[in-house]
């Protein structure tokens, strides 16, 4: 096992002493006990706590000391860290010409000071060097950060690299100059291990192939690189692998074929309750099933960590994260279901997942049955009815269906002290790498009966259901227009509205105070996803696109016939969307040229006008199962109203001709546009189906 103590690390770069890098990189705390993966630094007690309760899907935090890890994973944590990778994260902060006002915390700062500059740093990646959007074409700008990035990865520079992928670089981008091969392609070739690592945390695909058909692995073992090739293998596996040793403490040994082991268990009697958890859970589909396996992956690194973090730090009830944190990118329904994961047993959750690996080896077996050519078709077939929405954890099993499933002797041996975790690329290609190479099992004929019985069951289900459905969208149609009704008649407007603002005045007066510049400071709107959330890729290649909750139409506790809302159509909020953005590109160009500082306030006039318009078809009051679009509105009328004024501000720098206010306002304007982009982006992607 490999650990901080005994790594010694021999590469530098810029000058930098061993002392410099190895502490934390948010606080500057002497001891960094945790490792931010795919941020590439080191984390104190306090620093970590805060990074955990962000989610995965912004830091993948792992302890050092404790727990095994791979040792090319380790020292890829050491090297990106000596290569200043803090400084891509804090690039506004180094930077003397920057207007930047935030300080850095110190080791004695309070945990609430230390979470608010973790999350303007990391979350809302306020202190990231934006790429110049001067082309308005985004898919340009992407191309070009991914060529970079396609030639950075043949060199051992990880900072470049990282660099390149928080400002938008695609670790997928297939070069087809360069014999159709990707970053990860070019990484394996040249031995760059500790590239590899970092392609694969940013969601890399191990599976694709050259123009000549080899992948990753095949590359590496081309050119003599036989331990790349090894951890290849192993990161392909990730997802089984974790999950094995999280139940047996055992791995399977992948260079002799073995790729699953099923934990053995004591032969206890199944009863109807665990039959028909069981039966659901061979009844989702192939796409829904990788999603719950990632899903309780995730929660696994959670409770393991959370094992770890109640052992190394003095009091463990603060910082602790009882349950997965909401990601922003899923629907409510999937976060729901994966917090509700948290309220299972230790006996429960290792029943569910052992479950899910012979299920997983069932479900190999049928596909190596039929041409790969019908499972894809099929599964695109499909496609259309896998929603993310769909109540996927309440198909599996309720919170007592695996209670009655005593737990086995290996399982209660592991209860008390649960093992080290493995090391984790949580890259969602490795979970479609593991459900598809699992060992089939044979299905006995006691189990497909039960099926069979089920089928008949939900067959008379599907039909109860369909009448049901014609109902409610009578009900749903009638409540349409009555909420319609109601709202053009009321006399009080919902608290996110714009309305308009008499401070501010077409000569440049404003008398309202500027809003800060450290709210949620992003992007462009049109950037690449690859850094700032966690990659969104086709249907076909990894996920389903986030889609709008089943439950939207769901009564509120009080009972009231009118407290029942609906939500938009898709292609009114992606009309409306559509009209903000172009408002959004011509403020953008008008900047460019500072000579036509007359046409900035017109410009945020129309932003505030198509703002308000999109705002206006969403209903007033939002339940809690919409959080996520409640702070997207709630980001547009902020960042409206602070455009505003910043174009006026910036109009009269223009006039006195201060260059250091124009730069400030200029900057100001930026970060309030990308912020608007971002907003109207989650809306696009909460209603895609």
């Amino acid at each position: 096992m490999c650990c901080i103590s005994d790594y010694k690390c021999g590469i530098m770069s810029r000058g930098k002493s061993r002392g410099a890098v190895d502490i934390c990189g948010d606080c500057g705390c002497a001891d960094a006990p945790f490792a931010s993966l795919n941020r590439g630094i080191l984390l104190c007690n306090d620093c970590s706590s805060v990074h955990r309760q962000l989610g995965s899907h912004i830091s993948i935090v792992k302890a050092l000391r404790q727990g095994q890890w791979n040792p090319l994973l380790l020292n890829y944590i050491h090297q990106i860290n000596n290569h200043g990778s803090n400084s891509v994260w804090e690039h506004l902060l180094l930077d003397p010409n920057s207007k930047q006002q935030k300080k850095k915390p110190t080791p004695k700062d309070t945990i609430q000071t230390k979470s608010a500059f973790i999350r303007a740093k990391h979350m809302n990646l306020e202190f990231v060097l934006k790429p110049n959007l001067q082309n308005e074409n985004a898919t340009s700008i992407e191309t070009e950060l991914s060529k970079q990035l396609h030639a950075s990865v043949r060199s051992a520079n990880l900072e470049t690299s990282l660099r390149l992928i928080a400002q938008g670089a695609n670790c997928n981008y297939v070069h087809v100059e360069k014999n159709s091969t990707t970053p990860l392609h070019v990484a394996a070739k040249f031995g760059q291990s500790a590239q590899v690592e970092l392609l694969l945390l940013y969601g890399a695909d191990i599976n694709s192939v050259d123009g000549n058909g080899n992948n990753a692995i095949e590359l590496a073992k081309q050119n003599n690189f036989a331990q790349l090739a090894d951890r290849l293998v192993e990161a392909s596996y990730e997802v089984s692998d974790r999950i094995i040793y999280f139940l047996c403490g055992r791995k399977p040994d992948h260079a002799s074929g073995q790729h699953l082991i099923i934990p053995e268990h004591s032969k206890v009697e199944i009863n109807e309750h665990l039959k028909i958890a069981r039966g659901k859970l061979q009844l989702i589909p192939n796409k829904m099933f990788e999603e719950l396996v990632m899903d309780l992956y995730e929660e696994v690194d959670r409770r393991e960590t959370e094992t770890i973090w109640s052992t190394c730090s003095t009091n463990p009830e603060i910082g602790g994260v009882p349950f997965l944190p909401t990601n922003p990118h899923l629907s409510a329904t999937r976060n729901q279901g994966r917090q509700k994961l948290a309220r299972f047993s230790h006996a429960e959750f290792c029943g569910l997942l052992n479950d899910i690996l012979v299920d997983a080896r069932r479900r190999q077996n049928i596909a190596n049955l039929r041409p790969l050519e019908q499972v894809q078709l099929k599964n695109k077939n499909r496609e259309s009815t896998n929603s993310d929405d769909e109540p996927l954890y309440d198909a599996v099993c309720e919170d007592d269906d695996y209670s009655q499933l005593p737990p086995s002797v290996t399982q209660q041996n592991s209860g008390s002290n649960v093992n080290p975790v493995q090391p984790s690329s949580t890259t969602t290609s490795s979970t479609s790498a593991t459900t598809s190479t699992v060992i089939a099992q044979p299905q006995t004929e006691a189990e497909v009966e039960i099926l069979k019985k089920q089928l008949k069951l939900q067959d008379l289900a599907i039909s109860e259901l369909k009448s049901m459905i014609e109902k409610l969208s009578l009900e749903n149609a009638f409540l349409k227009s009555a909420q319609s009704d109601s709202r053009s008649m009321s006399s009080t407007d919902v608290q996110l509205r714009i309305h308009d603002s008499p401070e501010i005045l077409v000569d440049g007066e404003s008398s309202s105070k500027m809003i800060s510049a450290n709210i949620n400071s992003i992007m462009s709107a049109k950037r690449p996803v690859s850094m700032y959330e966690a990659r969104q890729v086709p249907r076909d290649d990894i996920r389903p696109p986030v889609t709008q909750s089943l439950y939207s139409m769901a009564s509120n506790s009080s009972g009231s016939s009118t407290s029942n809302t609906s939500l938009p159509l898709v292609e009114e909020v992606t009309k409306r969307t559509e009209t903000v953005t172009r408002q959004i590109q011509e403020l953008w160009l008008a900047m460019q040229d500072l000579t036509l500082k007359e046409k900035f306030i017109p410009c945020s006039e129309r932003i505030r006008i198509g703002v308000s318009d999109l705002i206006a078809i969403f209903p007033a009051n939002l339940s809690e199962e919409h959080e996520v679009l409640r702070n997207a509105l709630r980001q547009l009328n902020v960042n409206t109203n602070s455009i505003q004024n910043e174009c006026s501000n910036l109009q009269r720098a223009l006039s006195s001709e201060n260059p250091s206010n124009i730069d400030m306002h200029l900057q100001q304007v930026r970060n309030c546009a990308y912020n608007l982009a971002k907003a109207t982006k989650i809306l696009v992607t909460q209603f895609q189906q």
